[in-house]
Formats: structure tokens, sequence, C-alpha cells
């Protein structure tokens, strides 16, 4: 019921999620990252204990294939699940169980692992790699939606559209962006609608947040939104 790409920045080191399914409120479920150490994209009958569980293993130092088998293991409703799982160094491990729905599979790349199921066809995988590849220009939110966008047109998730989200998260315990789309009739459109407002502002805002190497951030709101305004004016 759901595609999900999972890949890692070489400009910034940033770990990003992008996904999209026939189902309420993925962003909820799907997407997990350990910052700085990798992703987990738990999905079809999703159990939400892979990714809370499965990045708590990746923080432990547990290569991709041992999260994988680890997680599947004690779970006796493995054959319903997917799973993929990327790591900062991009190695990757897949899990699509036997009673997942077609199509369903996962493909890897540089960088990048992708994992779908109840899709229309391969060519969904197939159009959000090459896509991904093709934009290697582009900022990575941009990159990931566009990516998306072409497994979409290739048609997506087989029962129509519903949700989608994206996460990426860099060094800080807090993302760097966490956008949700939780029930509209084109979640994609609409992601990348609210990826161009985080633009507008937040985008120029985040470095002022507390980080672990500076505590407090900067707090002079004067120098905030001078830098804001300045930043604004430098893109009209």
């Amino acid at each position: 019921m759901t595609w999900s790409i999972i890949a890692r920045d070489s400009l910034t080191g940033q770990i990003g999620i992008a996904v999209a399914t026939r189902f309420f409120a993925v962003g909820a479920r799907v997407p997990h990252i350990a910052p700085g150490t990798g992703g987990v994209a738990t999905q079809a009958l999703v159990n939400p204990y892979y990714g809370i569980d499965g990045v708590k293993l990746l923080r432990e130092g547990r290569e991709p294939r041992e999260v994988v088998d680890t997680l599947i293991a004690s779970d006796d409703g493995r054959e319903a699940r997917q799973l993929h799982v990327m790591d900062i160094k991009g190695r990757i491990a897949a899990h699509t169980g036997s009673e997942c729905v077609d199509w369903c599979g996962h493909i890897q790349g540089d960088g990048f692992s992708l994992a779908g199921n109840m899709l229309a066809g391969a060519a969904v995988l197939d159009d959000t790699a090459q896509a991904f590849i093709a934009n290697a220009s582009l900022p990575f939110a941009q990159r990931l939606i566009v990516a998306m966008k072409a497994g979409e047109a290739a048609g997506g998730d087989k029962r129509g559209k519903q949700s989608a989200a994206m996460v990426i998260q860099g060094e800080e315990e807090w993302s760097d962006l966490d956008l949700r789309v939780d029930d509209h009739t084109d979640p994609l459109a609409e992601l990348e609608r609210l990826e161009q407002v985080s633009r507008e502002r937040w985008v120029h805002f985040r470095p002022f947040l507390p980080t672990r190497r500076n505590p407090a951030g900067i707090t002079d709101r004067a120098v905030i939104d001078a830098t804001i305004e300045a930043a604004l004016a430098g893109k009209t």
C-alpha cells in the first residue's frame, strides 16, 4: 500500500525518507531516522516497532542486514510486513514478506534504497530511482519529492492517493525538515507546496535553534530577523 525512499545527501550528510500511500497519515508510522546513523522505513501491514527498535539497533552499531534479521525474527507477522534499512555508510538491507500484495519489492542504488508494495507495477520503483539519480543537482528535499512524483506518474499505489510525508535529519536529534500530508486528494503535490513554504522562512530560521555544540542557539531577535530578511531580499 506504500512506496518509500531512504537516501543520504552526499553534500550535507543528511538522511531523508519520503513516502506516499493510499492510507491515512503515513508520516506518523513509516519513516524513522537515527541522526548521523541511518534510516528505517516500516510498511505494508506496518509494525511500528520495526522503526522504534530499528533505530536503536542502528545506534548500537548494528549493520542493516543484522537490523532486519533481528526485527523480523521475533515477529510472527513478518510475512505481512515490508521493511528497508540504510545506514550512514550506504549499506542497505530489506525484507518483503511473502504475504505482501503485488506489486511488491525492493531496489537499491548508490546512496538510496526503495521499497514498495501494492503498487501499480515495478516501474513505480524504477522510475523513482531514475528520477532520484537524474536530479542530483537539486537540493535534497526537492530531489526526494521529484523522485516520488516520478513513481506516482508510473502508477504509484494502485489504490490511489491519500497521504505523503518527508523527513530529513542532520546531525541533531531534531529534524531539519518534517512535512506530513495526512489526508489530501493530491498529497505529493501538497508535500511539494509545503516544501516550498519551508524555504520562505523556516530554512533561514533553523540555524538559530539550539544544537549540541551551541546549547543556547541564537536568541537575539534582531539578529534573527535581520538574517532572515537579508536572505529573503537576496531571492527577490
